[in-house]
């Protein structure tokens, strides 16, 4: 009797690679040391705008262990590199050349201005203190409706305006929705709001770091990066580098949220000073650096116009967006809100859809990717609205969102935005998320305590979202003028003893790929998880890839594994059927084994490794190795859904906010593994929240970021934030063969409108409509006293 093999796949494993990263015994970049190297320091601008009349480096030049130091005109004497941007938005779009380092005036306070090498970290940082700059300062312009006003202050004179694209999408000039002015004009209710994205920073563990070996054949450099085959890429190309000779490394990496995404300024200021000075070099920031000069997320301001009939079937939703860029393009920075446009519909059946985008350049640190990039944004707005609209209507806001949702027999269905949904159940999300919830139970409670006059009120904040995951298929990409595809590429190769070792593109940063692709060999191959190792983050071993963010890994990077799988298999079948002595359309291939149909005669595809090894005995002309790759380019995207219930009690007296219960039930399509899905969901509820209650990037009136710490910039703890209660659904996506949807944004798309939701609906009968977020005790009180007034 033949055993049965448990499946791989939907089991709840520990992560293997938890061990060393929870223990350190590991490598990050900054542990890196090699023989000889020098360290790298960054002198950067305390001004926001300002001309540099002069720099002093005399004295830095003399100071104990300094070897170099160096400002823009040492390392490009003709002002001819410029850092990349892979999404031009738009043909006219407006771009600035982004130096290395600031090349004659600085336009971000935190902008490099010079770069000491020494012979420690602690002689670099103490050489910077000896560079004397000569600033003529300018005008800042921080405000994003400002810096478009008539006569503003130019960030870039030479552009002419600080303007730097508007993209437009609509619906009734795609062809796929009705005209949205003839919807707000004949439309009995018509709603207007407006939302402010705040600016937020990507606080990952890490510090951004880089080492860069020019000793030996190739040039070398490890980088804390989520993107070493982009970087790689985009390295050759801005330096002009043959890039067969350029090896990127990503090692283990602490934690990216889209903030390593980019390819940086430093990256390459080190790979010029370690060629130049041909000594290996190190650059590691400090934490106060990555508040200041990595790129932060958001900052947006949201205009929204929503109307219905009143019934509260919603007949148009117009979106109008201020994105503010910072003072530069980030490497996909500009099309980071034209993901959102796809999104703001949701999960509704809107006839009539308008979208207009206008990207703005400021005197702040650029902006660029962060955790869920666009989505978070959409879906924060549309579920704000759909509140207002219960709320004008006198509806339950979960009523509202039932009458004008994608019902279940409907899929698959196609949106206003022209994106074919393949599957989802928002009825039984849902309903499930009610019943853990008890929504009816609180709303009762709710009642009672404003019947009483309570000080402590009690509101309910509802999400239910949706989002495009899978990024994605290159056709989609190759409209919207993005520089690179979205396949992904893998290989696996057996070895001889049967082991498995799996080489992925998508490169991980704390996701636990190396389990669950493990996970999915198993059961693919029919091996043991303990037998299957994980390859990644490596441009010479992995050649091939773009890399994770997007939420593409599994359903990308997972689906080019099983893909590489089956061809795998393909390649054993006819070895078995030479060993067997049978023809191949009598084997069948499942639990690791070819099985000659009606018998137990059979063999194992790790004998057949051996054997292939051996190549004693092979069918004629076969070459002796089973290895196989493969590259997979999505048809569709995948898209996840979920429905989150937040209760919020608000001190009216105080205008604290406490979160007294949070339930989420999110349907991932097929759960590869359940423990890191839960994970996930509660990582990025931490990060939702936060930026509803707690997180903010502020700047004074001269540019000066006043939250350059984490002293200032507040990130909760685990004492913070309420024990979540999380369930799952389950509606396989059709597009792929794991019927997986990704997870990796999930909790952060939904959780921030779900605890805004909950703080307005426990103050609206006192006549608040709105809450800016951060919703800090200070804004809500407000909030109560403007609408009591």
């Amino acid at each position: 009797m033949t055993a049965t093999i448990e499946p791989e796949v939907g089991k709840s494993r520990r992560r293997k690679e938890d061990e060393r990263l929870i223990t350190g015994r590991t490598r990050w970049t900054d542990n890196i040391t090699l023989p000889g190297m020098l360290h790298l320091a960054v002198l950067r601008s305390p001004l926001a705008h300002a001309k540099i009349v002069s720099i002093d480096t005399s004295e830095a030049k003399g100071s104990s262990g300094v070897i170099a130091v160096y400002t823009a005109k040492d390392l490009d004497p003709d002002g001819s590199i410029g850092m990349p941007c892979a999404w031009p938005i738009t043909p006219d779009m407006a771009t600035p050349r982004r130096p290395i380092l600031a090349d004659g005036q600085v336009n971000f306070a935190g902008e490099g201005v010079a770069v000491v090498v020494a012979r420690s970290a602690a002689e670099a940082r103490d050489a910077l203190e000896k560079i004397d700059v000569d600033y003529d300062e300018l005008p800042v312009v921080l405000d994003m409706e400002a810096a478009l006003a008539e006569g503003a202050p130019l960030v870039h004179e030479d552009l002419g305006s600080n303007r730097n694209a508007v993209w437009v999408f609509d619906s009734a000039e795609a062809g796929t929705g009705g005209n949205v002015e003839e919807a707000l004009s004949t439309s009995e209710v018509v709603l207007k709001r407006r939302f402010r994205q705040q600016r937020l920073v990507p606080a990952f563990m890490e510090p951004r770091a880089c080492v860069v070996d020019p000793t030996g054949p190739h040039l070398t450099m490890w980088s804390a990066t989520q993107i070493p085959h982009i970087l790689k890429t985009m390295s050759a190309q801005t330096l002009g580098l043959p890039e067969h000779k350029l090896r990127v490394i990503a090692p283990d990496v602490g934690g990216g949220f889209g903030g390593k995404i980019g390819v940086l300024p430093e990256e390459m200021m080190s790979l010029l000073i370690a060629n130049k000075l041909g000594k290996p070099v190190k650059w590691n920031e400090t934490r106060s650096e990555t508040m200041l000069a990595a790129h932060h997320g958001r900052d947006q301001i949201q205009d929204i116009t929503i109307s219905a009939k009143p019934d509260g079937t919603v007949t148009g939703l117009k979106v109008e967006l201020l994105a503010d860029l910072g003072a530069y393009n980030g490497l996909v920075g500009p099309g980071v809100p034209i993901l959102g446009a796809f999104m703001f519909n949701a999960i509704y059946k809107i006839p009539a859809y308008h979208f207009a985008c206008t990207n703005v350049y400021t005197n702040t640190t650029l902006t660029d990717a962060y955790r869920g990039a666009g989505r978070p944004e959409a879906t924060f707005a549309i579920e704000r609205m759909m509140d207002e609209l219960a709320a004008e209507l006198r509806m339950d806001p979960l009523a509202i969102r039932e009458k004008n949702w994608i019902a279940h027999e409907e899929f698959p269905y196609t949106t206003v935005a022209g994106l074919t949904y393949d599957s989802g159940d928002y009825e039984a999300a849902t309903a499930k998320a009610k019943e853990l919830f008890d929504y009816d139970g609180l709303r009762a409670e709710q009642e009672k305590r404003r019947a009483a006059g309570e000080t402590v009120q009690l509101g309910i904040g509802i999400s239910t979202f949706t989002e495009m995951c899978g990024l994605a298929p290159s056709r989609v990409l190759g409209s919207l003028s993005y520089g690179a595809g979205g396949w992904e590429h893998a290989a696996i190769r057996m070895l001889p003893t049967g082991k498995v070792e799996v080489i992925t593109g998508a490169s991980a940063h704390g996701q636990g790929h190396e389990t669950a692709w493990s996970q999915i060999v198993a059961d693919q191959l029919g091996v043991a998880f303990e037998d299957v190792e994980v390859v990644h983050g490596d441009t010479q071993s992995s050649h091939k890839g773009l890399d994770t963010y997007g939420s593409r890994s599994l359903v990308v990077g997972g689906i080019a594994i099983v893909k590489a799988a089956e061809k795998v298999i393909a390649k054993a079948r006819p070895v078995a059927a030479h060993l067997l002595e049978c023809a191949e359309d009598d084997l069948e291939f499942g639990a690791g084994k070819f099985t000659v149909k009606g018998t137990d005669t059979s063999t194992s595809i790790q004998d057949i490794a051996l054997a292939v090894f051996a190549a004693h005995n092979l069918p004629d002309g076969m070459e002796p190795s089973l290895d196989a790759d493969a590259t997979f380019d999505p048809e569709n995207f995948s898209f996840p859904h979920g429905t989150h219930l937040c209760a919020a009690e608000v001190d009216t007296e105080t205008g604290q906010v406490r979160l007294r219960s949070y339930v989420c039930v999110d349907d991932v399509g097929v759960a590869v593994n359940p423990l890191i899905v839960e994970g996930q969901v509660h990582g990025g509820l931490a990060q939702g929240i936060a930026q509803a209650l707690f997180e903010e990037a502020v700047h004074d009136e001269g540019g000066t970021l006043t939250t350059g710490t984490f002293a200032d910039y507040l990130l909760p703890s685990a004492a913070d934030l309420p024990s979540f209660t999380t369930a799952r659904t389950e509606t396989p996506s059709t597009t792929n063969p794991l019927g997986a949807k990704g997870v990796g944004e999930a909790g952060t798309i939904a959780s921030t409108p779900a605890v805004v939701n909950a703080v307005v609906d426990a103050v609206r009968h006192l006549g608040v409509t709105d809450v800016e977020m951060p919703m800090s005790p200070m804004r809500v009180w407000s909030a109560i006293q403007g609408g009591a007034q």
